[in-house]
């Protein structure tokens, strides 16, 4: 059998057999061409070379720092002073003040960072050039989460395979040839201040202290094992790492743990260890893709046929027009396989480099950028039936509820919890770093719209009761400290806040961040409020609560139009500071919101002006921010065009993409890096090309471009517990097929037409492209 599979893989077939997987004919040139792998909490990027190789690890907790306190004392007691200034229109006396005396601590950079656990090099031996190779391949199967290797050298056959097992949280790798004896290699373990020590001539023994730029902020204790099976051949110490020689095959295990939660990781390491090496590789591989499968199997998407041609070819034909609607395909599930790899119950959540990350100090601290990248990596999440893999950022939500009490009281005075514009493993709130993204305590409440739509996809009612419905109410409580009556208007409103990250030109000509009431504010305060009047009812409690709730919502500034027709990013028609800004967070309520819908139709024709004039200036150009172009392409599709998503989806691949499909983003002084809320928004854009709900009803089809004519897709998941199949021939629906999960009434949306129907649990409902049941 083993021989059966090695002329597989050099006959250029795919070895696992599914169309869903990433090949070449070449190494990977870098780290960021690699094959990604993980299991939530433990990671791993393979390079997949032929005399030279790697793999490097992540830990999701190997973190430097600790809890540190980082709100500015006594910060409360100038919000009056700063608000009045505000009212009176004087913006940048207000916006001096608040850096002055409301702002917290920021850390020096580096401080407190996710880090890479380290790098397993292998060096390997032949007795001939590497240049002598032929046949190469380098491949990871999505369905399996299995990556490889193949190639031919003189008269020997090599393999390699790599995983990651979300079951026995380990990493494991084989590596085998056709001929005994053919398999000799040096691995050498590196990392900064890493101790590296031999045990037993066949594990490798890492340990250290993630550490900081600056002196003294240790951060954990990690340790990792490293355990080499050998049939046959030597096996000896060398520096830092292992020597094998002659060997027929080789078995390699890594398990890692740190301290961050209390454990002691030299213990829970060996006792990892100890567990894995007991079960052989066909078991270890056997119970890890069974275990994935059951969530990547869940959805399937058929957009065509694949091209044969390696991945960085396709690329590179579909940047210059060629047609390959499978690659959207491909890309979309690659997107699922990426949440599944990195965000698992247990797990922390998804970073801003989606946990890979091969660096002591990574670009903005690999940590959590709560104003739009942490939320977008999670869109997904709900309708690509992935819904566990949500709950990693409810954990995050709720770990910000102790510091965020403190903040709420130190910087506003006010009950309740509030965080801002970023975190990390430590849990930090405070409003830190310049007036532009750090004075905007909006976190919470947009994340408790993420609990509140995992609410709506499964109706979870032990979850709304037990988890969801004590953060959003805590939340909310610190609206009700934080609104101030405007005494021009007479509305409710938050501030002094920004618009993430935007900047706006006062009367005077002076260039201004912060604001009262900026539109996405409103946004997110009207749909907590309305979210929590909601579960209270449902949940028949707190009616002293509700009812303030609603008194207070009746009393919210509205959003606004402009005299142009764009919808106001702000409370005022101010003159912008750059129409082309990244950021679009006036359309929170259109994208991922649903105050802005068909059902509003003069909002939803400000909202695609607003959009296109930002398109128009360079919001989707900029090499430097292209998780703004996911959201950008997020919006045309809320807005139902298809043609301008698809347009942005094809700059995306065209122009920000590595050749492993992660998302690139250049940073400047900072150099280029993963954008994971790139690959993760254009994956949700996708599945809402096909399908969306939530404005009241399952819209089919709402937003395909005519590039993808023909297609079929299986186990989409809708609001109110509905999983859809949906096939469509020359852009017109062919059927769709709706299994109820949870008994509620069903509204169907075809191209105009509109039918409302009860369902039963369990049972599943077909129609045409009339809406007629087939």
């Amino acid at each position: 059998m083993k021989y059966f599979l090695i002329f597989v893989l050099l006959s250029g077939l795919q070895l696992f057999g599914g169309p869903d997987m990433l090949w070449f004919d070449t190494p990977a040139e870098e780290w960021t061409e690699g094959l990604p792998l993980g299991n939530g909490r433990l990671m791993a990027m393979y390079q997949g070379g032929i005399d030279q190789d790697q793999l490097q690890f992540n830990e999701d907790t190997l973190w430097t720092g600790q809890p540190t306190p980082r709100d500015r004392p006594g910060g409360a007691q100038y919000l009056s002073k700063v608000r009045e200034l505000m009212f009176a229109g004087e913006y940048w006396e207000a916006e001096r003040l608040v850096e002055q005396r409301m702002l917290g601590l920021r850390l020096d950079f580096g401080m407190h960072t996710y880090q890479t656990l380290g790098d397993l090099n292998f060096r390997y031996k032949f007795g001939e050039s590497s240049e002598k190779a032929s046949d190469f391949r380098r491949e990871l199967d999505l369905e399996n989460a299995v990556a490889a290797v193949g190639f031919e050298m003189g008269d020997t056959v090599y393999k390699r395979e790599v995983f990651v097992s979300p079951v026995d949280n380990c990493v494991v790798m084989r590596i085998t040839s056709n001929k005994p004896g053919r398999i000799s290699f040096d691995a050498q373990y590196s990392r900064p201040k890493v101790k590296v020590e031999t045990v037993d001539d066949n594990v490798l023994v890492i340990s250290g202290v993630a550490e900081g730029q600056a002196a003294g902020w240790r951060g954990v204790e990690y340790v990792g094992r490293i355990h080499f099976e050998v049939e046959n051949g030597s096996v000896g110490a060398i520096k830092n790492g292992i020597r094998i020689e002659n060997a027929d095959e080789v078995i390699i295990r890594v398990v890692a743990a740190t301290d961050y939660r209390g454990t002691d990781p030299y213990v829970s390491s060996l006792r990892q260890l100890e567990g894995v090496v007991a079960k052989p590789f066909s078991d270890l591989k056997r119970s890890h893709v069974v275990e994935h499968q059951r969530l990547y199997k869940r959805v399937n998407l058929q957009l065509g046929n694949h091209p044969n041609l390696p991945l960085d070819k396709r690329l590179a034909a579909f940047s210059q027009g060629a047609d390959d609607p499978a690659l959207i395909g491909l890309y979309f599930q690659f997107g699922r396989y990426l949440l599944i790899s990195s965000s698992r119950p247990g797990s922390m959540a998804v970073n801003l480099w989606g946990k890979w990350v091969n660096s002591i100090d990574p670009a903005y601290n690999a940590d959590y950028h709560i104003n739009i990248n942490i939320q977008m990596n999670y869109w997904l999440a709900e309708v690509g039936n992935l819904a566990e893999c949500h709950i990693p950022l409810f954990d995050l939500t709720d770990n910000l509820r102790p510091r965020g009490r403190i903040t709420a009281r130190e910087t506003y005075g006010a009950g309740g919890f509030t965080a801002h514009h970023a975190t990390d493993a430590w849990w930090f709130t405070s409003a830190i770093g310049r007036p532009p993204y750090g004075m905007w305590p909006m976190a919470p409440a947009w994340n408790c719209n993420h609990l509140w739509n995992h609410f709506l996809y499964n109706g979870d009612m032990e979850f709304l009761e037990d988890r969801a419905y004590p953060i959003m109410k805590e939340a909310a409580e610190f609206f009700l400290g934080y609104l101030v009556e405007h005494p021009h208007t007479g509305y409710m409103v938050t501030g002094p806040s920004t618009s993430p990250e935007n900047r706006f030109i006062t009367d005077d000509g002076k260039v201004v961040s912060l604001s009262m009431a900026p539109t996405m504010d409103m946004q997110l305060v009207n749909d907590l409020f309305s979210n929590c009047i909601t579960a209270s009812k449902l949940l028949d409690r707190d009616d002293k609560f509700r009812e303030k709730l609603i008194k207070l919502r009746s009393k919210l500034m509205p959003m606004q139009i402009g005299d142009d027709g764009r919808l106001l990013e702000w409370e005022k028609p101010f003159h912008e500071h750059n129409k082309g800004h990244r950021h679009i967070s006036h359309l929170w309520g259109l994208c991922p919101g649903d105050q802005i819908t068909e059902n509003t139709p003069e909002l939803f024709e400000a909202a695609g002006k607003s959009l296109d004039t930002r398109v128009l200036h360079g919001a989707a150009d900029s090499p430097e921010y292209q998780g703004i172009a996911a959201w950008i392409l997020c919006c045309y599709t809320r807005l139902l065009d298809g043609e301008k998503a698809y347009g942005i989806l094809s700059h995306i691949l065209s122009n920000s993409s590595w050749s492993n499909l992660f998302a690139v983003g250049e940073r400047g002084r900072l150099r280029k890096m993963f954008e994971t809320d790139v690959n993760f928004g254009a994956t949700s854009a996708i599945a809402e090309m096909l399908l969306q709900s939530h404005a009241g009803y399952i819209n089919l089809l709402p937003a395909l471009p005519a590039a993808l004519p023909d297609g079929k897709i299986t186990g989409l998941r809708a609001r109110n517990g509905f999983e859809v199949d949906i096939e469509w021939r020359n852009g017109e629906l062919k059927f769709v097929e709706i299994t109820s999960l949870l008994g509620k009434p069903c509204m169907l949306k075809y191209q105009g037409q509109v039918i409302e129907f009860p369902t039963d649990k369990g049972d599943s409902y077909r129609f045409n492209a009339s809406l007629e049941s087939k």
